[in-house]
């Protein structure tokens, strides 16, 4: 009842000024602010210059200003920008809408202008959705984390600003030498990974330095992107050129040996106006908490930007990261139970991984009119990996041999104490490389049929990946004892003594091509009603050569080439999502879209040996996002439904569609459903005090499986995960004398519930179709939940800035794991400090 009278007086309050107007003799002013790019822009000032009122832009630019009937002169300002002053004639009751302004940068100011922290949750639109839309108008949750939190946190790694965006985490950290990512049940493959609007290959850790912010787009994305997973997307954005001369170096230093010095620079090309560039670049080199595992990496981003024309810009990016690392999978594991170690190192002397990554990005923007936008990308990316490892620690002796009966099918377990952690390594090599092209077109634009306004999108884009992955027979090294290094173990009887003795197993080419077109159109049906519907039609081709080498016979092997039938797949991507806004500050959401997953694998084919069709995802999404306290706080609310009703699963032995002559064949059949809720809240600064919090709870589960037991969870993704991240600057408080001018401090706290790996239990014998006899040959692995806590201290004099941090204080022990071969315990309680000087 409360609730009612509340919002009907607020509504009531929404629409007094109407009735005033006429009784005042005045009207309304109403316009629209861009950049010399055609972007909006936000948070500028206009104001009357006779009045002395006026108001601040919105997200999308636009102002509506009471005034006076009569002459009236606009006064329009923002930092940065060239001030203007417009003249306009108000009309009493009426309102006169002034084509849209362009502001200019004004070049001649200040070197760095602080403006950060002006744009709320809900007031920053993400380069990732495409479109030119509020997001207080787009039905999809959606998160920025923008460079000021991340410079505040420190932040080395993704892992280490995802602490910022609930129902984001790390599902496993293979090998260490990547960090897997996954939302909603669901992983983040390099398909969902991108980097300024092109996707990137995930198998290397990211450079974190170069960020000027952090997209995630929660749920589909399929219409925007095509074969996308369904639990989101993730857009790193790096820092782009400036005119304005300026820049910094820094050093950052901490435990573990770990030391990075940084430089990021940026203004005019010589004395121009239409050339502006920027350069950032790091090195760094650590240790580690784990034993002999050593790190090393340089990075390079260099940008230019040209002003083609007043309305047409190109921005040129380049990337450049080598990353030379030791593979580590971890503590191991014994039947499915993590040994208790947080430093020991179980792989082979020598072990290395290196990557190397190099991509080009070329954007160009032309604004054709006020109202219209033409956007175009090519992207390059070179991807070269070479590891040469050990074995995972799997297979390690237990003290028991097992022994099973091959007619009964009865195992009996005998022990061998004597054994209890014995485990041969053995060592592997692969080499992978990978060239990716992007083209992509984007069409958007505002207008109006009759009362429906009409913010469209139109586009298409194809890619290609072109695959050679090189892979090289396992080879016997040596057996140790993963409980006692010291302990004597007996060798192996036929070994080999180096990598360089190893003989090719495989080779595997695979060029797959996509392509796609989409349209979306967000309807204005009202200032309170909105309605987003669009479509994609994707189209896949993944043909695949598969080389295999026979063992070697004086010196030469013998080579069988199989090149698989090209796969031609296609799927609609549908979306529909309706927005109510009963107030300018808050929207109530509702919307459906699918996903799809292409079935690439040798094994997708049916009973018939057709190959099976892409596996759609059905997604419910419901939400709430509010500002409150005039902008200062922004408070988020998701709830979600994702379906995968059309899951491939093994046709079992005695179903009436099992054919014998092909036993591995699948069906789309089982089902997984993902459901959950998220909360985001974050704040400006306020007083010095600035806030981003969170929650996020997930339950992905075997909801119709023939082999799995239904309502059992699925790995690697979290039950619960809460975020808290809370700064003060003193600055704000105290005056400009004060020596505390310039100190801040900071907490961040990140809790991660339960998750499960290893591997989940099998009730019945894919191969057999009935009950699964050796019960104990898979288990699940429950990893113990831990909340992170982080605290941080800065302090900036002039150019000077000194950041401190301590994290994992309460130094607690958790794990990420893939499957129960990668066991990788997260960093003890560790320290670290950056100094930095700005140009």
């Amino acid at each position: 009842m409360h609730r009612s009278i509340l919002l009907s007086l607020l509504l009531l309050t929404f629409f007094l000024p109407a009735t005033s107007w006429a009784q005042t003799l005045s009207g309304l002013i109403a316009g629209k602010l861009v950049g010399t790019d055609g972007a909006p822009l936000e948070n500028i000032s206009v104001s009357l210059k006779k009045a002395g009122t006026g108001v601040n832009t919105a997200a999308d630019g636009s102002f509506k200003l009471k005034a006076e009937a009569g002459s009236q002169l606009l006064h329009i300002s923002g930092l940065g920008y060239v001030t203007q002053e417009t003249a306009v004639t108000v009309v009493a009751g009426q309102t006169t809408t002034l084509p849209t302004i362009t502001l200019a940068v004004n070049k001649h100011e200040l070197a760095e202008v602080q403006i950060t922290g002006q744009r709320g949750l809900n007031q920053r639109p993400t380069t990732i959705g495409k479109m030119p839309v509020a997001p207080l108008d787009l039905p999809q949750a959606a998160v920025t984390i923008d460079r000021q939190v991340l410079e505040q946190q420190q932040v080395l790694r993704l892992s280490d600003a995802l602490v910022n965006v609930s129902g984001l985490y790390v599902t496993s950290t293979t090998g260490g030498t990547q960090e897997e990512l996954g939302s909603r049940g669901f992983a983040y493959g390099s398909n969902n990974t991108f980097k300024n609007g092109v996707r990137f290959n995930n198998g290397v850790m990211p450079e974190a330095s170069a960020l000027e912010r952090l997209e995630v787009l929660k749920g589909s994305a399929a219409i925007l992107y095509g074969n996308v997973a369904a639990g989101g997307v993730l857009n790193l954005v790096t820092k782009k050129p400036q005119f304005e001369r300026g820049g910094s170096v820094g050093l950052r230093g901490g435990s573990f040996g770990f030391w990075k010095p940084m430089v990021d620079v940026y203004g005019a090309v010589g004395q121009s106006d239409k050339v502006a560039f920027r350069l950032n670049g790091s090195f760094e080199k650590a240790n580690s908490f784990r034993d002999e595992v050593t790190s090393q990496r340089v990075y390079v981003n260099p940008s230019l930007l040209f002003e083609l024309s007043p309305k047409t810009t190109l921005v040129l990016e380049g990337d450049y990261l080598r990353d030379n690392r030791t593979p580590d999978f971890g503590v191991g594991a014994i039947d499915y139970n993590i040994l208790d170690s947080r430093s020991r190192f179980l792989n082979v002397p020598g072990a290395k991984n290196t990557t190397n990554q190099t991509s080009t990005t070329a954007t160009l923007t032309s604004r054709l009119t006020d109202a219209w936008q033409l956007r175009a990308t090519g992207g390059f990316q070179r991807y070269d990996n070479e590891q040469r490892t050990g074995n995972r620690p799997t297979g390690i002796n237990n003290g028991t041999i097992t022994k099973t009966n091959s007619t009964t099918k009865v195992s009996t377990v005998y022990a061998r104490p004597q054994l209890y952690g014995n485990w041969q390594r053995s060592l592997s090599r692969t080499q992978t490389a990978e060239n990716y092209y992007l083209a992509q077109l984007d069409l958007t634009g505002k207008f109006r049929t009759g009362w429906l306004g009409h913010t469209l999108l139109v586009g298409a884009d194809a890619d290609q990946y072109q695959t050679n992955a090189l892979t090289y027979g396992a080879q016997a090294f040596d057996s140790i004892n993963v409980l006692d290094r010291s302990r004597a173990v007996p060798a192996p009887a036929k070994r080999v003594s180096g990598y360089d003795q190893l003989v090719f197993s495989s080779r595997t080419l695979g060029s797959t091509r996509r392509a796609g077109f989409y349209a979306q159109d967000l309807l204005a049906i009202s200032e309170q009603v909105k309605l987003l519907a669009g479509v994609r039609w994707s189209y896949l081709e993944t043909p695949v050569t598969t080389y295999a080498y026979d063992a070697p016979v004086n010196g030469v092997q013998k080579i069988t080439a199989t090149e698989a039938k090209t796969r031609y797949d296609n799927a609609f991507s549908p979306r529909l999502g309706l927005v109510f806004q009963p107030l300018k500050t808050m929207s109530l959401f509702a919307s459906y879209s699918n996903s799809f997953v292409p079935n690439t694998s040798a094994s997708s084919f049916d009973a018939d040996g057709k190959p099976l069709a892409p596996s759609v995802i059905d997604q419910y999404e419901v939400g709430l996002k509010n500002d409150l306290f005039k902008g200062a706080l922004s408070a988020n609310v998701t709830a979600y439904r994702i379906v995968n009703s059309n899951q491939t699963q093994t046709i079992l032995p005695g179903a009436a569609n099992y054919n014998q002559n092909r036993p591995t064949a699948q069906e789309m059949a089982g089902e997984v459903t993902s459901k959950g809720v998220e909360i985001d809240v974050q704040s400006k600064p306020m007083m010095g005090w600035s806030v981003i919090t969170g929650y996020s709870y997930n339950h992905t589960a075997y909801t119709n499986s023939n082999i799995y037991e239904n309502g059992s969870r699925l790995r690697y993704n979290p039950a619960h995960t809460a975020n808290l991240s809370l700064y003060y600057a003193f600055s704000s408080a105290f005056g400009g004398h004060s020596f505390l001018r310039g100190l801040n401090a900071g907490i961040t706290t990140y809790y991660v519930g339960d998750k499960l790996a290893g591997r989940n239990t099998r009730l019945v014998d894919p191969s057999t179709g009935k009950a699964w006899a050796t019960a104990d040959a898979f288990k699940l692995i429950r990893i113990p939940d831990y909340t992170q806590f982080d605290a941080s201290l800065g302090y900036t004099y002039d150019r000077l800035s000194v950041r401190v941090k301590l994290a994992n204080i309460l130094n607690e022990l958790s794990y990420n794991l893939h499957d129960d071969n990668s066991v990788n315990p997260i960093a003890p309680r560790n320290f670290s400090a950056t100094a930095s000087y700005r140009l």
